[in-house]
């Protein structure tokens, strides 16, 4: 491939607004094309990217010359996103979950691999600094072996507007798929990746709204490592409290507002806010390190947790304190990595790490369901990344 990446996204709710600046901030791509069936949207993603517009993803693929294409549809459409455009021949990016279900998830890899391409599952919040220097300190070995990772996060997730299918299980909705997949993407990232077993609860504790709201997940990794995942999406707590006051996107959390829940709205009502919150939902930058709540890793002669600006490792050495820089979004590192996958350099985020977070999610609702520990098929390790 001679020049830049021409890249399409597909879907502009949050995440495709989001990967704008990235893609543009990126020297590789091009940001040539846009695919969005709302017509408003469409219209307002046309007019500030310069980026030619289309109405579905067919027609992009049809008309618009490109090499590489950022699916951020519904989940539910992710299978037949990645088909059509690896068999179009193009470089595939896609949102996280990957699919609903594993076996929708190995053929989207079989797919790129039929044809060639490139698959890369993100963006996901493995890719915040704080959480990928983790990773690289336990690689290191200087503290030991990782023994223990917890991560825990209490949002207001189930109280904002939603569209039916993100409540709804069956459609790959609900905490556990849709926010456990960041929490299990950034245990196996600093894990190594390959967990052995799981064992879970989720519950549903609001008749008005209806879907898993939060879950306790436990990790058994291959090499006697544990973890905890623990989520709770119903808003009372807000996990910024936890993290000295410092928000998902590295944003300093205002003060806590009485939690407003969007089930008072009509569907209409609601998709219309989740469209209206969609351009503004993830911010470019922020003054703090990005938290997706509080992330404590457990090694045999230290432990490592978040600072708002940095990580904090502690030792017997004493307590240290390494600031991180600012200048890039984990949208930056994603498109980054995208583009080493597609100059043929290993990386981590491949469709077949996406299958395996995936299973984990999907074990996780099997073990809650059953009472029973669910053990894993198709665990692949992390790749070991150089320093960006």
């Amino acid at each position: 491939m001679s020049g830049k990446i021409r890249i399409g996204i597909v879907g502009m709710g949050a995440a495709g607004w989001a990967f704008v600046p990235a893609i543009r901030g990126n020297p590789a791509f091009e940001l040539a094309a846009i695919a969005e069936a709302d017509a408003g949207m469409r219209d307002a993603a046309a007019a500030e990217t310069g980026a030619a517009p289309h109405p579905d993803l067919p027609s992009m693929l049809v008309r618009s010359g490109l090499d590489a294409v950022y699916i951020a549809t519904p989940t539910e459409l992710h299978p037949e996103h990645v088909a059509l455009a690896s068999a179009a021949g193009k470089h595939v990016l896609t949102e996280k979950p990957m699919a609903i279900r594993v076996e929708q998830a190995h053929g989207m890899v079989a797919a790129a691999e039929r044809a060639g391409m490139v698959l890369q599952v993100g963006h996901s919040h493995s890719y915040d600094l704080p959480i990928a220097r983790m990773g690289e300190i336990v690689r290191s070995g200087k503290l030991g072996r990782v023994r223990m990772i917890h991560t825990w996060n209490f949002t207001d997730w189930m109280a904002r507007p939603r569209r039916s299918a993100e409540l709804d299980i069956e459609q790959g909705g609900g905490v556990t798929y849709r926010q456990g997949a960041h929490q299990i993407d950034i245990l196996r990232l600093i894990g190594g990746g390959l967990v052995k077993s799981v064992r879970a609860t989720t519950f549903d504790w609001d008749a008005s709204r209806s879907s898993i709201g939060a879950h306790t997940i436990f990790l058994n990794f291959a090499d006697g490592a544990v973890a905890t995942a623990i989520y709770n999406g119903y808003g009372h707590l807000l996990g910024a409290e936890l993290t000295g006051g410092v928000g998902e996107w590295g944003e300093a959390m205002r003060p806590r507002a009485p939690v407003q829940p969007a089930a008072a709205l009509t569907p209409e009502q609601e998709l219309a806010a989740k469209r209206k919150r969609a351009r503004s939902a993830i911010p470019a930058s922020a003054p703090h390190q990005p938290h997706f709540g509080l992330t404590l890793v457990s090694c045999e002669r230290g432990d490592i947790r978040q600072s708002p600006d940095g990580l904090l490792v502690y030792s017997r050495e004493g307590r240290e304190e390494i600031a991180l820089p600012k200048d890039q979004s984990p949208r930056d590192r994603v498109i980054a990595e995208f583009a080493d996958a597609i100059a043929g350099k290993a990386t981590t985020h491949t469709g077949r790490w996406g299958v395996a977070n995936l299973e984990v999610c999907t074990a996780a609702i099997e073990s809650s369901r059953t009472g029973k520990e669910v053990e894993l098929k198709y665990q692949v390790p992390a790749a070991n990344q150089a320093e960006r």
